[in-house]
């Protein structure tokens, strides 16, 4: 086999401990701008809302880049993934310098378009963050890129220590900004910027290495090639559609939990933020599944793909029923550290017992596979599955549990399961098939 368990295990524990060390530094870093009052946290959360869209455009691209490089390496093509490499840090550079221009043109106006009836305390706060915050986008971009590059030539540990010893880097310049140098929330935004273009610049001097099996000699040097340009977007375009939709449908979501009164709200974000870090494990396998099929498909080894897509998945439902269950154990603890009444604490555990029963069942069938059969270059069939699935269960169906037939938050969440449940069939059925493996995604 082309991965042996100690070579999958060297790619996904990092980035697992990646992926739960960033969501711990973002909520520590969310709790400090609490502090500063709540205009401030609510400036941020709207600015939040916008930079998470973009940032799933970045990380469409990277992934993109990420299939490519892993099939021109599964065939022994250093040289092809290389190539592809320069194009995906140029493409990544080019699009993100665009809407960071973009955006701070119209920064103002796209604010006042989307929260154009909230406070003139929370627009001002706002305002000063998305600023700064805007000029991170291409070094967030480029940080993406290149941890994409390093994953799909097996390596994920490197990218885990630059993100993780940047996000500490956020949090101290968020303690240093806030609340000594007290510069609100420009402090925040500053140190989020500053953070992660270190990261950027260590991992691209890093990608220079000659001890690295992808080397980018150097930067000034890459020329488009509108060829490979042309690759890394097919797939691209197709995930960065998936994960806007995605993004819009929980707007659309929070809007109808809104309708359900305070204590419906708070439950829910408490929820929502617990069933996240439930997920982030196995959603690692997910990611790092990309790296292994995108081998597998790139050598002409489809039996090996369908094999580790297989194997991944069963991996990633062990993984979740395990972090579930504790999620579910703490749960009422962080209830009472956030200071719930009875009622709100009786309404969360409820509905996280019912999380906690069917997600193990539903959730990694319905997100690992897709991995496996994007990396093979089927991109439009996961694509129109997800978006299909998502307005239809998990926004028209809660709309109508909620708004019409007053189901509250199990109405919420029963459209979540039967998006799931969807998916889950949809991806199963794919998988049997094998038409996934019918797409050329190199020459």
């Amino acid at each position: 086999m082309m991965f042996s368990n100690k070579d999958l295990r060297k790619l996904l524990i990092p980035l697992i401990i990646e992926q739960v060390l960033t969501a711990l530094m973002g909520t520590v870093d969310t709790l400090m701008v609490s502090n500063i009052g709540s205009a401030a946290v609510s400036g941020v959360s709207c600015v939040d809302s916008i930079n998470k869209l973009v940032i799933f455009l970045f990380t469409a691209v990277s992934t993109g880049g990420c299939i490519i490089c892993a099939q021109f390496l599964g065939r022994s093509d250093k040289k092809g993934a290389g190539d592809a490499a320069g194009q995906v840090l140029l493409s990544s550079a080019v699009i993100s310098v665009f809407l960071m221009a973009m955006c701070l043109l119209f920064r103002k106006g796209l604010l006042q378009l989307i929260f154009g009836n909230v406070e003139p305390a929370v627009m001002d706060a706002a305002l000063q963050y998305f600023l700064i915050t805007i000029i991170s986008y291409p070094f967030i971009a480029m940080f993406n890129a290149c941890a994409a590059i390093y994953r799909a030539a097996g390596n994920s540990k490197l990218p885990m220590i630059i993100s993780a010893s940047c996000n500490v880097l956020n949090i101290i310049g968020n303690y240093i900004l806030l609340f000594v140098v007290r510069m609100g929330v420009s402090g925040a935004a500053l140190a989020t910027t500053v953070s992660m273009a270190l990261a950027c610049v260590i991992i691209m001097v890093a990608l220079r290495r000659e001890k690295e099996l992808l080397i980018i000699g150097s930067y000034l040097k890459i020329r488009p090639n509108m060829r490979l340009i042309l690759r890394v977007l097919k797939i691209g375009i197709p995930t960065g559609i998936e994960n806007s939709m995605f993004q819009f449908g929980k707007l659309i979501v929070q809007s109808t939990v809104a309708t359900l009164g305070t204590m419906a709200i708070a439950s829910n974000a408490i929820i929502v933020q617990l069933e996240f870090f439930s997920s982030m494990p196995s959603s690692a396998v997910g990611t790092g599944l990309v790296t292994v099929a995108g081998h597998c498909i790139g050598a002409g080894k489809t039996d090996q793909a369908k094999y580790y897509i297989k194997k991944l998945t069963i991996w990633a439902a062990v993984l979740l029923l395990a972090t579930n269950w504790f999620i579910y154990a703490i749960s009422l603890p962080v209830c009472r550290l956030a200071n719930f009444d009875e009622a709100t604490i009786a309404l969360t555990m409820s509905v996280m017992l019912v999380i906690s029963i069917v997600k193990p069942f539903l959730w990694p069938m319905a997100f690992v596979p897709s991995n496996g059969m994007r990396a093979a270059g089927d991109v439009n069939f996961t694509m129109i599955t997800a978006v299909i699935s998502m307005w239809v269960f998990r926004v028209g169906l809660t709309t109508v549990l909620c708004r019409f037939l007053h189901m509250g938050l199990i109405g919420i969440w029963s459209g979540y399961f039967l998006d799931w449940a969807v998916r889950s069939v949809a991806n199963y059925l794919r998988y049997r098939s094998g038409k996934w493996t019918s797409h050329k995604v190199l020459d």
